[in-house]
């Protein structure tokens, strides 16, 4: 009976009912794609803030009066081990590091180096960005066998301050859409409801009760937000194996860097659509239940 008389509505009002779904169907397709490139841009924030690090150099006799000893190297490791700030950190000999050089800059190696002069160091890597300056803070020039500890003060600054901003956009852009498309939702259900008024006062004053009432709206608001849901799902699907593809091929970003899984995005639009839907139609038609 509930589903008989909200198909008989649908029918009845076909263009309110059109204007409804596809009110939905923008607010979720909108909603959806940012959500996908909101989360793929965080996930890109948090690859680079993994990138900050500390690096402990050790002494060496060209820097220091002694070279730092096996028993030095081994305690500020134990130091590293007992620090809770401390995701993990890796031993890089002079040999690694001076290879490493080489790679890096093999103009500098034309001449010829009589000696190696690169330290040997620790490769910490805090378990957030914001840790590493505490990190640092940990091994001052004075400590034994440590020449100094460094991680790029500004750059690291810079990265967590841009990853924050980045972070802080993304959640006030989904509240702001999110609103937006809730507003629209029910002014477009408004108009939808106005339009049968008269249906509604008749149905009270006949005795019809708030809910026997209130049932086939929120039933036709269902199955608005459940088509306007999926059509905006299967655009961004489409919009996924068509066009992604070609974006992604043409941004360099590390293999760890990812939205949110779709399916995921699609249950979350398939949901909120419903819950739009619903709701839109169960709080608007509050007021013409006044009578």
């Amino acid at each position: 009976m509930l589903v008989t008389e909200a198909l008989r509505s649908l029918r009845a009002s076909a263009s309110t009912t059109l204007a409804a779904t596809m009110t939905v169907l923008i607010g979720m397709f909108l909603l959806g794609l940012l959500i996908a490139l909101g989360t793929w841009v965080v996930s890109w924030s948090q690859h680079v803030k993994k990138e900050v690090t500390v690096n402990v150099y050790f002494c060496v006799d060209i820097t220091c009066a002694h070279e730092a000893t096996a028993a030095q190297i081994n305690a500020v490791a134990a130091r590293l081990d007992g620090n809770p700030l401390v995701k993990s950190y890796k031993f890089v000999s002079r040999e690694e590091a001076l290879k490493r050089m080489k790679q890096r800059s093999p103009d500098l190696f034309k001449i010829g180096l009589t000696s190696n002069p690169l330290p040997a160091s620790e490769e910490v890597e805090p378990k957030k960005a914001e840790y590493a300056e505490a990190i640092y803070k940990e091994f001052p020039p004075h400590t034994a066998g440590v020449e100094k500890a460094s991680y790029g003060r500004k750059t690291a600054h810079r990265i967590i301050k841009v990853a924050h901003v980045i972070e802080l956009v993304f959640v006030i852009a989904v509240l702001i859409l999110l609103v937006a498309a809730t507003l629209l939702i029910a002014n477009t259900i408004r108009l939808s409801i106005f339009s049968r008024r008269r249906e509604i006062e008749v149905m009270k004053l006949v005795g019809a009760t708030n809910w026997f009432v209130r049932g086939p709206f929120m039933l036709e608001g269902l199955i608005t937000g459940l088509v306007g849901s999926l059509v905006a799902i299967v655009l961004l699907l489409l919009g996924k194996e068509l066009v992604l593809p070609t974006i992604l091929g043409h941004i360099d970003a590390g293999s760890d860097v990812s939205a949110i899984p779709f399916s995921l995005n699609a249950l979350a639009l398939l949901g909120m659509g419903l819950a739009l839907g619903a709701a839109g139609s169960g709080i608007t038609l509050r007021r013409f239940l006044r009578i």
